[in-house]
């Protein structure tokens, strides 16, 4: 994408991140997936552990709700913190 985040119709591409939310109950993951096109959020999951299922649901959710004939999708790369000795 060489940092070309403009849009010039639905569903190309889509951004996804993944943000961590302190809770009373523990922490929450969210993966969201963003359309650039008209800036609303396709789809979403969330869960109490940040797993490859997280990502994957949202991207599903997405895809059943919008139906992309072909898009691309973006994530950043950036290390997250996992506490695991030796992880990023």
């Amino acid at each position: 994408m060489e940092r070309d985040f403009t849009a010039t119709a639905p569903n190309e591409p889509w951004l996804t991140d993944i943000t961590e939310h302190p809770t009373a109950e523990g922490k929450l993951y969210l993966c969201a997936v963003k359309d650039v096109y008209s800036g609303r959020i396709v789809g979403y999951s969330m869960d109490s552990r940040m797993k490859s299922s997280l990502a994957v649901a949202a991207l599903e959710n997405a895809v059943r709700a919008h139906r992309p004939g072909r898009s691309v999708v973006h994530s950043d790369s950036e290390p997250v913190p996992t506490g695991i000795p030796g992880g990023s």
